[in-house]
């Protein structure tokens, strides 16, 4: 009976955060176009990213997240202002019954450079999303007469809208500062990054339910992360914060990545690839723990995170989160 209530909470849960709450990623900054669409092109090349994320399968029936973005500088003239677009696709299936919601994004964004070091970034993005309900014959709490379920009850849940779709648009921000290198081996370059967007801009339409009217939040989003290199060694620290806001739900994200330089690659002949490895611990205030690993070579970087439970749902879950993983390409234009 405690897991058939338990599931029961979850679903419920499921049903206000599929209709209230975007998705999230644990490893933001491998997912740009979930951050902020002024990141389109903002690195002056290519960039692809593939990104999959699964938690709760010690609860119930998982949350499935796949995610695909690619962006790019327009012109492959290297010029200090321009523009760059992106195209980002998502699927995500949450719970039993499923929902599912998939979204597709073009964005726009110009890159204007404010001196030699730094850069200020503003994007758009437009798309579809659609969501749809699987099969609801699912266990509700009026089934619930005290001691145990009983299907027999009438739910009173209809759902006269299980698939629609909604057009979706936003906006953000960027600003890029950064400094050289120095030479070979100084390692005491520095990239720092702080953003913010709102998602959902539009207040589109989110309602399984037939002519009544469920405005999706804004989805408010603001991030700052660097890159610092440490003098006269392998080692760069990567530290990041990244901080949601939609609705009444709030998310914060904070810790470090510490990467070690293998080999830092043949800088002006590129015959031999640079290769480092990242270990990171973020923390999800009152959520959950993140440890992270990455392996990067050449333009290639393969990622891997673990959340672990510290909330109150801990108990159920055992304190297993979920997992992801990321891979990602960055080229010249």
């Amino acid at each position: 009976m405690k897991n058939k209530l338990i599931h029961t909470l979850f679903f419920c849960l499921c049903c206000f955060s599929l209709s209230a709450q975007d998705i999230h990623f644990s490893q933001a900054e491998y997912a740009p176009m979930v951050l902020n669409p002024a990141l389109s092109g903002i690195h002056g090349g290519m960039q692809a990213n593939l990104n999959y994320r699964s938690q709760w399968t010690s609860v119930g029936n998982p949350y499935r997240t796949a995610a695909a973005s690619f962006d790019s500088r327009l012109s492959k003239k290297k010029t200090k202002n321009y523009l760059g677009a992106g195209v980002f696709f998502m699927n995500d299936k949450a719970g039993n019954p499923a929902f599912t919601h998939n979204l597709i994004q073009l964005s726009l964004a110009y890159h204007a450079s404010l001196n030699r070091r730094s850069s200020l970034s503003v994007g758009l993005y437009g798309g579809f999303g659609q969501k749809s309900i699987g099969d609801v014959s699912g266990k509700w709490a009026t089934q619930y007469n005290g001691m145990s379920f009983n299907e027999a009850l009438p739910s009173g849940e209809t759902f006269n809208n299980p698939n629609f779709s909604y057009p979706d648009a936003g906006a953000g921000m960027v600003y890029y500062y950064s400094t050289p290198d120095g030479y070979m081996t100084q390692n005491k370059g520095r990239k720092f990054y702080a953003g913010a967007s709102a998602y959902h801009a539009n207040r589109p339409n989110a309602s399984f339910i037939e002519n009544q009217s469920m405005k999706l939040p804004v989805r408010l989003s603001a991030f700052c992360y660097a890159e610092i290199g440490v003098a006269n060694t392998s080692g760069v620290w990567m530290p990041g914060l990244y901080y949601q806001l939609q609705g009444g739900a709030r998310e914060l994200l904070a810790g470090t990545y510490y990467k070690y330089l293998i080999n830092s690659g043949s800088k002006y002949t590129g015959y031999e690839k640079a290769v480092a490895v990242s270990l990171g611990m973020f923390v999800r205030a009152r959520d959950s723990f993140v440890a992270k690993g990455m392996i990067s070579k050449g333009d290639y970087s393969l990622g891997i995170s673990y959340d672990i439970n510290t909330s109150s749902l801990a108990t159920a879950s055992r304190a297993r989160g979920g997992y992801e993983i990321f891979l990602q390409y960055r080229g010249k234009r």
